[in-house]
């Protein structure tokens, strides 16, 4: 006779969900191993994800599982916190779901974030240090080619399915894979690793290091980046989609996959057609602003008369790479210097201004930020674009910089790393709209820091803000609406005072990316709305880094959470009890 075995206990709500956010964060980490370099997590340095249909399939058949269990969790029994945690877990996992789901990879060619870009930069970002670190990156290495292959498979799955990206995307990619298959090999990114100074390594194991590095990279990552490029040059660009049809409505089941995109970057449940007309809304607004301000600055209101000012006349645009690059550190310093005045908790690593490689300036958008490592081996960092100088205006490199690095994207990212106490998804992950809607946020919160130097770069912020504006008409208009690329081109150079090279790399980037440029727009409104309310609630109990420590204080939250977090704040205050939690 058996033993009698005893009833499971199920485990307490509150364990449960600190149970599954964990099983979430480790399963996505394991899913995408570069992710998991980036944010600092060594243990799959040697992996690449798998990208093949089966393995998209058993991750969207895990999160759904994963999503049944989390609705079981009793929401009664949490504390807010928990609450959050909750929260937020659902919205990641409908988030990877509306991702792996669409299969929007499948067929995107990206200028920006592409295998082309994605290998190099990994070469710079996955540091070495031991030999181990070495085996892990060669055993990386040699997975490249098959990654590229995976790549190649879905493209012609896609084709096959009617799914396909754009020729303005595929022709700029073809570019950058010509420029990249021209240079020695001597020159590669990508064999640079075998090029550092391993004095501190056993010779024999530094000798097979480079010896595995340099090999692999003539004998299987250069091929296979040929056979890449002579599939999108010979089978996929023949059949890609013109520049009169660049919006997913043209690809299959795309409106509906548009719709997802939305919530997944916005957080909110909005439709198409009314962003539309926010979006209006707002350039219209911010026209005047430009309008008025361009009065002081120039004796007219007659906004082309303007911005044909801004976007001629030489004085106005950097000479050389360094002044871009010395104006970004420059504008960085005295956000910093500022900072102490307007928040009650910055964070403890800094941030530090790096220009963007020389094979992805030309395509990408004019500065991005990377978020630190939590190893410590890499720190946030402020990357701007110098390429070719003469085309960037003097007046928008201070908004940019605030917003990329502090009071921006650095001091939330970086606060919310430092985070305790919460599982890990939160401190890493997020809505994109709370974590752009922050940053363009501070790009008016830096005029009241009094942080910008003129009139000038006044307008440079009037310009960012507009620019941010006509994303929500020109993501709907290309997506829902059936507009061209050229109308949308069009559109933007009508609006804003953006340069004509970011203009159309821009729109590039809003095509092979439906729905992310919704987010800051979207993200701005919201909290601009709320610390109205919040001010016009407590009169002159109102502190302003009071409320910047409520914004930031849970990480990444959606739209909706952030608003019942500072409503709870706003009634505490009005109650006498100012506490702070996180």
């Amino acid at each position: 006779m058996g033993a009698t075995r005893m009833p499971t206990t199920p485990p307490k709500p509150s364990e449960a969900i600190a149970a599954l956010a964990a099983e979430y964060w480790e399963a996505r980490m394991n899913a995408d191993p570069i992710e998991a370099t980036l944010l600092g997590d060594r243990r799959f340095d040697a992996r690449m994800p798998d990208l093949s249909p089966d393995a998209n399939q058993r991750e969207i058949e895990r999160l759904r599982d994963l999503r049944a269990r989390v609705a079981t969790v009793d929401l009664r029994s949490l504390s807010d916190p928990e609450r959050m945690s909750h929260g937020g877990l659902v919205a990641e996992i409908e988030t990877d779901l509306a991702q792996r789901e669409c299969r929007l990879f499948e067929w995107t060619i990206d200028q920006r974030e592409g295998p082309q870009v994605l290998f190099q930069n990994l070469a710079q970002l996955q540091t070495f240090d031991t030999p181990e670190q070495g085996a892990a990156l060669l055993a990386r290495w040699q997975k490249l080619g098959a990654d590229l292959d995976q790549r190649i498979a879905n493209l012609r799955r896609a084709l096959a399915d009617g799914r396909v990206a754009t020729s303005s995307s595929i022709e700029r990619v073809i570019r950058q894979l010509d420029d990249l298959l021209e240079k020695p090999l001597t020159d590669w990114v990508l064999a640079a690793p075998a090029r550092r100074d391993l004095a501190t390594w056993p010779d024999s194991l530094a000798e097979n290091f480079r010896a595995g590095v340099n090999s692999t990279v003539a004998q299987q990552i250069r091929p296979a980046f040929q056979r890449y490029r002579d599939v999108l040059k010979t089978e996929i660009l023949p059949r890609a989609r013109d520049d009169q049809h660049v919006g997913v409505l043209h690809v299959p089941d795309g409106l509906a996959c548009y719709a997802r995109m939305i919530k997944v970057h916005t957080s909110l449940a909005l439709a198409a057609d009314d962003i539309h007309h926010i979006g209006l809304q707002e350039v219209a607004k911010i026209r005047a602003e430009m309008m008025s301000l361009g009065s002081k600055l120039f004796g007219t209101t007659d906004l082309a008369s303007i911005q044909r000012r801004l976007r001629s006349d030489g004085t106005l645009f950097f000479k050389t790479r360094k002044q871009v690059e010395d104006k970004a550190k420059e504008a960085l310093a005295r956000a910093n210097a500022a900072m102490p005045r307007w928040f009650s908790r910055l964070p403890k690593i800094a941030c530090v201004v790096k220009r963007i490689e020389s094979y992805e300036e030309k395509d990408t958008t004019i500065a991005y930020y990377r978020q630190p490592s939590v190893d410590g081996s890499r720190g946030g960092t402020y990357y701007i674009n110098t390429y070719a100088p003469e085309t960037r205006p003097r007046y928008e490199a201070e908004v940019l910089a605030f917003h990329e690095s502090v009071p921006g994207h650095h001091t939330q990212i970086a606060l919310g790393q430092e985070m305790t106490g919460i599982p890990e998804f939160r401190r890493h992950a997020g809505v994109t709209a709370f974590v752009e809607g922050w940053a363009l946020y501070t790009e008016r919160l830096a005029d009241e820091m009094g942080l910008y130097t003129g009139d000038l770069d006044r307008m440079g912020m009037l310009s960012f803000d507009a620019w941010r504006a006509s994303r929500l008409v020109v993501d709907t208009g290309i997506h829902v609406k059936g507009w061209s690329r050229d109308r949308a081109i069009t559109f933007m150079h009508e609006n804003t005072a953006l340069a004509e090279n970011n203009i159309a790399n821009e729109v590039d980037r809003y095509i092979s990316w439906p729905g992310q440029a919704l987010a800051y727009k979207i993200g701005q409104r919201e909290i601009m709305s709320l610390r109205r309310g919040a001010q016009d609630r407590l009169g002159g109990s109102f502190d302003i880094k009071a409320f910047h420590d409520v914004i930031l204080r849970n990480g990444a939250v959606s739209l909706e959470a952030l608003r019942g977090e500072v409503e709870r704040w706003i009634g505490s205050i009005a109650q006498g009890k100012p506490g702070s939690r996180t």
